[in-house]
């Protein structure tokens, strides 16, 4: 008994000892640590381009030859074969056992970049490192994310999870993002549950870490991705350091680029991408689930010009009052995210003509439809069932004339009952099975407090409407839909967000004000500018290598964007010519300017030359000014 007695206590001490120097590395942030993988000299070269094609998780710092017990780049007089304080043995792909020392060695060393290395940074920050605290090891879990896979190496992604303060994000992402050898940003912020994480409370590897009110959990691609490729594997023989007892580096923390040196190559030379403008900023584009998203001051600054041009008010509508800032970068970020979108137009506005409909909506939604078909998102449009073949007919044409990228499918919505929302938005109706991600809605007539749809003359146009609001209204309830309106007077679908602005401030306000609400409510001098702004922002949110890096967790970033690839998104953003080109599709269809009834190359009463194609050519020029071609 006393034997057992002094094994525990020794075991406790130990504990002790090896928290208590894990502890004051991280308070450190002059002492980076590194992940350490030891593999068969003929399987060297797969895992090098394994790591060259997931380097979020597995940023190397250094390559051994082999045999080389030193790390002259990483730490002088260094001996890999007893500078971790535990190792794990593995053979044939199964952990056999742990050893305090490698006694044989003839192999090759990998040396990759820890996420203990930016903790010291964090605290220095103020952002606060719950583990640390709590006085236990990182929590970490293996994902249903793929890393890309070379030679023999595939497996899923592992994570660490630090929780911090909502109002800390900007903060840890900074940090973080200037270290990109440490892991760099974070590759997810949000519910687990959109990684495959089942479970907080049940990590896979190192301790369970306690969420505190108020915190959201971050989440940090990991090299214990490295362990999963042994297991995955099946070498012969395999080492790695045991999660939590690192190999300790001389190297300053601040000084790694995010290149990776050869074997022969060292770690000290002056860090390149600390450009301001490059830094990642953190947004919330959902609650349910909850999602945070990330883009580059550059692109969110831009972005920004975009919603600056298109809130201009030439027709003095008075629509400036219904603005919010930001409602269109949050749209794009979640539209980005998005794989299946449902894209809804139409406002019969002129009840007296046929057809009814107006000039202003279509060429918007067309213009969003063929940059997200062009991103690889899955596109479908709703309308209503009276204009079905009108619609069809200008979809056939803009593919025809080169404006649309390509046929998307054309569906209505009709209320049979009290699930028919739920049945079109999801499979078989199962909330958990949604077909869209995202539904938009560009100057679609929406449905007032009263019951009605109204034009902004007071009108009561009900008799030409179907009710898809019903769509926007059960998608607040599903898991996984986002919603956007745009909207240039606040009776469109969507714009029930600012609907107290509209009473107040806008004429007839109180009787015409939409009532349905949409997630993001993006208001436009025209709503047509709205959709082209949508287009110009995804456009530069995939040409941003800070959102690109988060959309792809970090993983598949070897190459930057194939030329021919930035060519065909170019290609597809909205341009004078075709815009110009659909508004004359819309006039062969008999399709009216909204504000004056003509028949006649205008929108709301404005000529497209010069006041369209002058909002079309400034767009074009701030996003094309700041496109960033290289991830």
């Amino acid at each position: 008994n006393q034997t057992k007695l002094c094994c525990r206590l020794l075991c406790f001490l130990w504990k002790f000892v090896v928290l208590k120097l894990l502890e004051d590395a991280r308070r450190s942030p002059s002492q980076p640590q590194a992940n350490v993988v030891v593999l068969p000299n003929h399987l060297a070269n797969d895992f090098e381009a394994f790591c060259r094609k997931n380097p979020a998780p597995l940023p190397l710092l250094y390559r051994s030859q082999s045999g080389e017990t030193s790390c002259q780049p990483l730490a002088k007089n260094a001996d890999i074969r007893t500078d971790i304080s535990q190792y794990c043995v593995y053979e044939e792909g199964r952990l056999v056992k742990t050893v305090s020392s490698l006694q044989s060695y003839n192999m090759v060393c990998f040396y990759l970049g820890c996420s203990f290395g930016f903790e010291g940074r964090l605290k220095n920050a103020g952002v606060p490192v719950r583990n640390v605290e709590q006085g236990t090891n990182v929590s970490m879990y293996r994902t249903a994310v793929p890393c890309t896979p070379a030679g023999v190496f595939s497996c899923p992604l592992v994570v660490t999870m630090r929780p911090v303060p909502a109002a800390m994000l900007d903060a840890a992402v900074e940090v973080t993002h200037l270290n990109p050898l440490a892991h760099g940003a974070p590759v997810h912020i949000g519910d687990p549950a959109l990684l495959g994480i089942q479970d907080l409370s049940r990590p896979d590897y190192g301790d369970r870490v306690e969420v505190q009110p108020g915190d959201v959990t971050v989440f940090w691609a990991c090299g214990v991705t490295s362990i999963e490729a042994i297991l995955s594997s099946k070498p012969s023989l395999a080492f790695s350091h045991s999660p939590g007892c690192m190999f300790l580096t001389d190297i300053p923390d601040s000084s790694p680029s995010s290149s990776m040196p050869s074997a022969s190559e060292s770690v000290d030379r002056p860090a390149t991408d600390r450009n301001l403008e490059l830094i990642p900023r953190c947004f919330l584009v959902s609650q349910n689930p909850l999602m945070y998203s990330l883009a580059s001051q550059r692109a969110v600054a831009t972005i920004r010009q975009l919603e600056t041009i298109i809130g201009e008010d030439p027709g003095e509508r008075g629509i400036r009052a219904l603005f919010v800032q930001d409602e269109l970068l949050r749209s794009c970020l979640a539209l980005s995210h998005a794989s299946s979108v449902a894209i809804t137009t139409g406002f019969p506005t002129h009840y007296q003509h046929s057809p009814p409909d107006e000039t202003d909506g279509p060429p918007g939604a067309i213009a969003m439809a063929t940059m997200l078909l062009s991103l690889g998102k899955q596109v479908t449009m709703v309308t209503d069932r009276r204009a079905l073949d009108m619609n069809q007919a200008i979809i056939d044409e803009a593919v025809r004339k080169g404006v649309l990228k390509s046929a998307v499918p054309l569906v209505t919505f009709e209320d049979r009952g009290p699930d028919s929302a739920l049945h079109f938005l999801c499979h078989h109706g199962d909330p958990s099975k949604p077909r869209y991600d995202h539904l938009v809605a560009i100057e679609r007539s929406g449905r007032a407090g009263d019951g009605n749809y109204y034009n902004m003359r007071g009108v009561n146009i009900k008799h030409l409407v179907d009710p898809i609001d019903d769509l926007f209204i059960a998608a607040k309830d599903i898991r996984g839909i986002t919603t956007t309106g745009i909207g240039d007077g606040g009776n469109e679908l969507g714009m029930g967000k600012v609907k107290e602005r509209v009473k107040t401030l806008m004429p007839n306000g109180s009787l015409v004000a939409c009532d349905v609400p949409a997630d993001y409510a993006i208001t436009a001098g025209v709503s047509n500018w709205g959709g082209y702004a949508v287009a110009c922002g995804l456009y530069l949110l995939h040409t941003c290598p800070s959102h690109q890096r988060y959309l792809k967790k970090g993983l598949g970033l070897e190459h930057a964007t194939r030329p021919e690839q930035l060519q065909e998104w170019t290609a597809n953003l909205p341009s004078v010519a075709k815009e110009e080109s659909i508004l004359s599709t819309l006039m062969s269809c008999g399709i009216r300017s909204g504000k004056t009834g003509h028949l006649a190359m205008e929108v709301d009463g404005l000529t497209f030359h010069p006041t369209h194609s002058d909002i079309i050519t400034r767009l074009l020029k701030v996003t094309l000014g700041a496109t960033t071609p290289n991830l």
